[in-house]
């Protein structure tokens, strides 16, 4: 009976030592959620808001989600109105105190692609691994203000994490350039891959426009398959976060194979491994998009 008492005392020390002391993060989406992961290590806890497959232009936060945001030391969200329907509660929180940052903070204004006078900004920005990496630093900032004594810490994460992304972004720019420039014609359910096509030099069609919110009209589905008819077009690509409805629509009428299903606005579940990738982390997802892309336009 002693033994079993001593033992469990040890048992919740070691618990309690283990969680005491670490940075209670909440994160909106499964992308930033890996970001911060890797900068923060194990000095941080994350809570997660939005799981693999959900999208973020039309979730609505539950009162459990308001109590981690509200529970938590620091929170990252993707900005840029990716959020929509959150963006009244990230103003409210942040007028109560509390330290919440948009990571898209960190990139420079005249890097983010426009959507016209007084529309805003494409928030798709992890898609450009260099902008990425801005997110990061934004990340590393706020952590190191608010954790100082870990601050050298997250400094050699973040370092060794943006180096990765450099790797990443010149790995995906000579496999992309291994395609025709004239074959280099992504088409999607939605308009998530600007970054991405001006980064490494592909013509993006989107059928429904930056935002899910609303469907995809005739005449775009029309005007898509006649374009997929001229120009030849291969294969066009459904998305793990969006109904593939449109999509497939279009391959049936227009002739082009449904070139596979790639990630946009989250990654897959933790562990995910698909086509040799972890798709469960932010390079691994790159990878696998890109593998997939090229592979089925060549």
């Amino acid at each position: 009976m002693r033994f079993f008492r001593y033992f469990l005392i040890v048992l919740l020390y070691f618990l309690f030592s283990v969680s005491y002391g670490k940075v209670k993060i909440c994160t909106t989406t499964s992308l930033i959620q890996n970001l911060v992961s890797e900068i923060g290590g194990d000095f941080v806890e994350i809570e997660n808001l939005m799981g693999p497959g959900v999208d973020p232009h039309l979730y609505k936060a539950t009162a459990t989600d308001v109590n981690k945001l509200r529970s938590a030391d620091l929170i990252f969200y993707n900005g840029l109105h990716l959020e929509g329907r959150m963006v009244d509660i990230f103003l409210g929180l942040a007028e109560q105190g509390k330290r919440a940052f948009a990571v898209t903070e960190g990139i420079e204004k005249e890097l983010l692609i426009s959507l016209g006078e007084n529309a805003g900004y494409d928030p798709h920005v992890w898609f450009d691994p260099r902008l990425w990496a801005q997110c990061g630093r934004k990340v590393l900032s706020e952590l190191k203000k608010f954790d100082a004594q870990n601050g050298d810490f997250y400094q050699r994460k973040a370092d060794d994490y943006i180096a990765s992304l450099e790797k990443l972004y010149e790995w995906g720019k000579g496999y992309g350039a291994s395609l025709p420039a004239g074959t280099r014609i992504l088409i999607t359910s939605h308009d998530a891959y600007n970054y991405f096509g001006r980064a490494f030099d592909f013509q993006v069609i989107g059928v429904q426009g930056i935002s899910t919110v609303s469907e995809a009209g005739l005449a775009d589905i029309v005007s898509t398959i006649d374009f997929i008819k001229t120009r030849k077009i291969k294969a066009i690509f459904i998305e793990s976060s969006v109904s593939p409805a449109a999509i497939e629509r279009i391959g049936k009428d227009s002739g082009a194979k449904i070139g596979g299903k790639l990630f946009s606005d989250s990654l897959g579940k933790p562990g995910e491994i698909q086509d040799s990738y972890d798709v469960g982390n932010y390079i691994g997802m790159f990878k696998y998009n890109m593998t997939t892309i090229v592979e089925n336009l060549k």
